[in-house]
């Protein structure tokens, strides 16, 4: 989902620049914020909540006397605006929607995105709701909560396997990050990398795993007619 369909990695990325301001922080433009949660991400990835795990490292990292749950919450409430009105898809992937749609495909979002942001996609963001409705063009939406452990494990997609009588062969998968390559390679499915600049420090271990590359959405519409 993020950094995939819609173009959301910028807009975290501007959230926890003001998450870390608020902590105390004195130059948040210039720290990798991208780089901070990654990292975060990947060491607690078995963890129950590994966003919750992220921002107790950021108390710490700012010797915050903020708990870790409060640290949550002022995160939540820093991107409450910027979910609903400022992400959009990315270029093209309206159209490429419709156009798989209507030529039987079953769609699916497998996603490390939180199911409270899902449902600000799904109900209120406008930009969303207005060219490709996500209930109306996905058959089923798994996010963050649905597995034990994030991507980069398989955990997420092999729970899909199991609840959507699929299997891997009959399954292509779009990912746009390094980790979301790995998880799908991990279990087995053929992955089509799409460029996300937010990801360009990985782009040649990305293009090296994935079965096929692109550079937009635009160059599969072309392939795919």
């Amino acid at each position: 989902m993020d950094g995939t369909l819609i173009d959301s990695v910028g807009i975290w990325n501007e959230v926890d620049r003001r998450l870390i301001a608020a902590l105390g922080e004195k130059d948040p433009e210039n720290v990798n914020v991208q780089g901070l949660r990654d990292a975060a991400l990947a060491k607690y990835n078995t963890s129950d909540n590994p966003y919750r795990d992220y921002c107790g490292e950021l108390a710490r990292r700012y010797s915050s006397d903020l708990s870790m749950d409060e640290v949550v919450r002022m995160r939540t409430e820093i991107s409450k605006g910027l979910l609903k009105d400022e992400v959009d898809y990315k270029p093209h992937v309206p159209e490429l929607l419709k156009l798989l749609k209507d030529r039987g495909y079953i769609l699916g979002i497998v996603s490390t995105t939180r199911r409270a942001n899902i449902a600000v996609y799904l109900n209120e963001n406008r930009n969303i709701i207005e060219k490709a409705p996500l209930d109306k063009y996905f058959s089923f939406i798994y996010t963050k909560e649905d597995a034990a452990e994030i991507k980069p494990s398989p955990a997420i997609y092999e729970k899909v396997f199991a609840e959507q009588d699929l299997k891997p062969d009959e399954c292509v998968v779009f990912e746009d990050s390094l980790v979301g390559v790995l998880a799908a390679k991990a279990a087995g499915i053929e992955v089509a990398a799409i460029y996300d600049k937010y990801s360009a420090a990985d782009r040649e271990e990305i293009n090296r795993l994935a079965s096929y590359s692109f550079a937009d959405f635009e160059a599969v519409i072309r392939l795919l007619k």
